[in-house]
């Protein structure tokens, strides 16, 4: 059993990777903005709903502290993609550091993914600018990770472009290192599955790791 913190366990993808923790018997620690607006969250069996902040490494390092594995499935659309993503990664090298915990899942976009030798989906000249500027901001993100995180065993995990709560939950996955992957569709549930498969057997580190049904 791992004591897991996911930071953003109240969206969709958060709140799939606590049920998922939950089901394998692992103990989880819910970070949210505002615990009182997620109270099923800590109503469950091994899961307990606290305040923080993704973007404070001393707020990263308290809630961190004890466990052994973190997940970032924060987000925030009120603040420019590259700002918070760059945020986030630098208070969690920082944070996690100073808690002792070495293993870091983030979430990353599609959009970043090659769908040929060095051609991004973002790079199409086509491609909307407002999602090309979200899609910088994970960019940033991995960058920054790749320049700082030495001492942090991490990965940035890449759903398909049509992350759907009604797709077929199937406990399966494909997944590619870098590029398009798969039917370009997973269910939040099954997202999770492979979110801890690598918290429990880590495979991939430090690259962006696809996976889709």
């Amino acid at each position: 059993m791992k004591k897991i913190v996911i930071f953003g366990a109240g969206g969709r993808v958060g709140r799939a990777a606590v049920a998922e923790a939950v089901r394998r018997g692992h103990t989880v620690t819910a970070v949210v903005r505002d615990p009182d607006r997620y109270a099923e969250l800590g109503a469950q069996e091994g899961v307990t709903a606290v305040r923080g902040d993704a973007t404070d490494a001393g707020s990263v390092a308290v809630v961190a502290a004890g466990h052994d594995a973190a997940v970032n499935a924060s987000v925030r659309l009120d603040v420019p993609a590259e700002q918070y993503f760059t945020a986030t990664a630098r208070a969690l090298v920082d944070g996690l550091g100073r808690a002792g915990v070495r293993r870091l899942l983030v979430l990353g976009v599609a959009t970043t993914l090659e769908t040929s030798p060095g051609v991004r989906m973002m790079d199409d000249p086509q491609f909307p600018e407002e999602y090309r500027l979200f899609s910088q901001g994970h960019v940033a993100e991995f960058e920054l990770l790749r320049a700082t995180a030495a001492e942090l065993d991490w990965l940035m995990v890449v759903p398909p472009l049509d992350l759907d709560a009604g797709a077929e939950d199937t406990g399966h996955y494909r997944s590619a290192v870098g590029e398009v992957v798969g039917q370009g569709r997973i269910s939040h549930a099954d997202l999770a599955v492979a979110l801890l498969d690598e918290i429990e057997t880590p495979r991939h580190h430090g690259v962006q790791w696809a996976v889709s049904h």
